[in-house]
């Protein structure tokens, strides 16, 4: 049970509860992650529209998606988002639990491509210290063909994790 109170689906009404309507149609329920919204509507919206948003990007994997929220929730210690991107990289994306498990360990392991790591370890170096930024690493990136929409929505992806992470472990909420 989350320290913060949460609406269930069988008592939601109006916006709460066609927003609920379309979890279950996507997830086939609607996801502990996603209930600690339901005391506000309107970032439960954005919260669900950025998920719907990455799971059909064009550019960035599924692979590389997950495992960037993977380790970003390591070092957040989010037991609830580690648990569920090793689960997604493992049922949905065919790794391993011996590869997961390298890629918590080092990042370079990961069963992407080289372009995909790069990117991937830029994130997680841009995630625990902006500031380190220069220009040449995005130089670099762009090189590999990384256009800066790209760049940006990986980086929006690791940073919103973090902040998503911070809700979860704040309200202890636990896995379904």
């Amino acid at each position: 049970m989350p320290l913060l109170k949460t609406v269930s689906p069988e008592t939601a009404s109006g916006e709460l509860a066609a927003l609920y309507d379309q979890m279950k149609t996507a997830f086939g329920g609607v996801p502990n992650a996603l209930s600690i919204w339901s005391e506000s509507p309107l970032l439960l919206k954005q919260q669900f529209e950025f998920i719907g948003y990455y799971m059909q990007h064009p550019r960035l994997s599924g692979a590389l998606l997950a495992t960037i929220r993977l380790l970003v929730s390591v070092d957040t210690q989010c037991i609830y988002c580690v648990e569920f991107n090793a689960g997604m990289l493992i049922n949905m994306m065919g790794w391993t639990p011996e590869q997961v498990a390298a890629t918590k360990t080092d990042p370079s392991a990961a069963k992407l491509s080289l372009r995909e790591k790069n990117l991937l370890i830029w994130v997680l170096n841009t995630v625990k210290d902006a500031n380190k930024v220069t220009a040449d690493e995005l130089d670099t990136l762009r090189d590999q063909d990384w256009s800066d929409q790209d760049i940006l929505e990986a980086l929006n992806h690791g940073a919103r994790m973090v902040a998503g992470d911070i809700i979860l472990n704040a309200f202890k909420v636990t896995r379904d």
